[in-house]
């Protein structure tokens, strides 16, 4: 429906006289007359009422009561062993725990600690995630703007020549064909969101939101797990390349026994090859050993968001480390809210549901209002005459009729995008409760393995010292103690690797169970916005 009226000099009703000293502004007009259009607009808010599509359900909680097929055992077959490096080798799950949002602190590490915090405060990725989610929350306050009118401006001046012959000029004198025409406008439109496909688009965007603000939890995660198992990996190395440099030592003053005691006839020159075959071979793991532990600190330097010339200052040693004893497991039902991978899946899931809301809208009549008022006159003064003034209110709606299928086609293609984000929510949780149990089942075996450790450790220090004093007695020679020696060095270096491999699994069961995002006190706040027209 289309209504115009535009009142012109000399009909209509007599405008009515203006009070002594005062005058009628054109401004103040058009600010009345948009008014008007703006509540016409809002009084078409009811119509905007009902949501087409299916509303989202958040998903059950997995029908599972633990991790493992069997009641979950303490890692404790190291029966209470303090180790060579300092610390316990004991560990116990706490079931239903909660988990600090600092984990890393359990470590028991000043530098370690430091070496986090200049990580999250530097290293480019979480920048470049906290960018992502600001942009997905500044996407979702844009399309809350398509629920409200728009109000513009849009003032006009021509410039024209009007038509002699019998054509009737605008103006009043009809030898004069040059004029101006001004016309100071304001147009209100409005689409009233009358089946929800407006409101169906910003549910869909604010869970695009919602899964950015979870990938940044992930990439907060991920980052602090990196920096702790990479620390960990260099102390293991350099422990590692101090047994190797110790057992090389051992091997070669081995061999410079055997060498003088084939000058003298005592032994075959098969032994003294043979000798020299093993200290080369252990001079071929050192440089491995050293590469690793310089691509390390090379690693640990980029994740605090340095060059590698700025190598950081920190170095990390097994014994500057301690084992957490009591380890939080949070209950599998937790599980699926703690997880970032696991939210952002459902995020997703709530995503393509709004999606297929937003498709089912676009097959309904689409409405849409649009009002304009103002003034036109050939001179500036005559603006403020009644008769100047206009108004136009347009109501439109459109009705597909034949497409080819095509928004149907696309409403099949959104419905089967819900189900794919649905198999993939399951799928992310089915890997999130498999990382939980390889967690698990990696400590308990950790423990017996760093108990095996360090009994070997333990063994072949003894029968090392023992073979000194048979050494002191002259009950053996000098060979039999050099090969007690290596034969410990040796046992020191798996120590090492297995003492290590169970700090990187602890700190990889703190990543499985989500890393306690939500006791977070690190937070930064949003930028603040200092523009003062925002609603522009």
């Amino acid at each position: 429906m289309t209504r115009h009226h535009q009142g012109t000099r000399g009909e209509g009703p007599v405008a009515p006289r203006l009070r002594r000293g005062t005058r009628n502004r054109p401004g103040r007009r058009l600010v009345r007359l948009a008014g008007s259009c703006l509540l016409a607009a809002a009084l078409c808010g009811p119509l905007a009422a009902c949501m087409v599509g299916p509303d989202y359900v958040p998903p059950a909680d997995p029908p599972v009561s633990r991790y493992t097929r069997e009641p979950l055992a303490n890692p404790s077959a190291a029966d209470r062993l303090r180790t060579h490096h300092g610390g316990s080798a004991d560990q116990s799950f706490v079931a239903g725990a909660d988990i600090p949002g600092q984990w890393w602190q359990l470590f028991r590490s000043k530098a370690l600690n430091r070496l986090v915090e200049e990580a999250l405060a530097h290293n480019p990725t979480l920048d470049a995630a906290q960018a992502s989610l600001r942009i997905a929350r500044q996407t979702v306050l844009a399309q809350r703007g398509t629920l409200y009118p728009t109000l513009s401006a849009n003032p006009q001046a021509l410039g024209a020549k009007a038509p002699g012959l019998d054509l009737q000029s605008p103006l009043q004198a009809s030898d004069q064909y040059l004029y101006s025409l001004y016309t100071p406008q304001v147009v209100v439109s409005f689409s009233p969101d009358v089946f929800g496909g407006n409101r169906r688009q910003i549910e869909a965007l604010e869970a695009e939101a919602e899964t950015q603000r979870f990938q940044l939890e992930a990439a907060y995660l991920s980052l602090t797990a990196n920096v702790v198992t990479a620390a960990i990996q260099e102390a293991a190395l350099r422990a590692q390349i101090d047994a190797t440099k110790r057992v090389i030592q051992a091997q070669t003053e081995i061999l410079d026994l055997y060498n003088k005691q084939l000058r003298l006839g005592q032994i075959a020159g098969a032994d003294v090859v043979q000798q020299q075959a093993a200290l080369s071979l252990s001079q071929q793991l050192l440089p491995p050993l050293e590469k690793q532990l310089a691509q390390q600190r090379n690693l640990l330097t980029a994740l605090t968001g340095r060059f590698p010339s700025e190598e950081i200052g920190q170095t990390f040693t097994l014994k500057a480390l301690r084992l957490p004893t009591r380890l939080p497991v949070s209950l599998p039902s937790r599980l699926v809210q703690q997880r970032p991978d696991v939210r952002a899946a459902e995020a997703q899931v709530r995503a393509a549901s709004a999606s297929v809301g937003v498709a089912v809208a676009n097959r309904l009549p689409q409405f849409a209002i649009t009002a304009t008022a103002g003034s036109s006159a050939v001179r500036l003064a005559q603006l403020a005459d009644p008769g100047a003034a206009f108004f136009t209110i347009i109501g439109q709606a459109t009705q597909p009729i034949f497409d080819a299928g095509t928004l149907y086609r696309r409403q099949r293609a959104s419905e089967e995008a819900l189900a794919q984000a649905q198999a993939q929510y399951r799928a992310t949780v089915i890997a999130a409760f498999q990382n939980v149990a390889d967690s698990l089942r990696a400590l308990q075996a950790d423990a017996r393995a760093v108990a095996a450790a360090e009994a070997a450790e333990r063994a072949t220090g003894e029968s090392l010292a023992l073979v000194r004093k048979q050494y002191a007695a002259g009950a053996v020679n000098g060979t039999q103690v050099l090969i007690a020696q290596q034969s410990y060095l040796s046992a020191l270096v798996t120590s090492a690797g297995a003492r290590a491999t169970q700090y990187a699994d602890t700190a990889a069961l703190f990543q499985a169970l989500g890393g306690g995002w939500w006791n977070r006190t690190d937070v930064a706040p949003p930028p603040p916005e200092t523009d003062p027209a925002k609603f522009l």
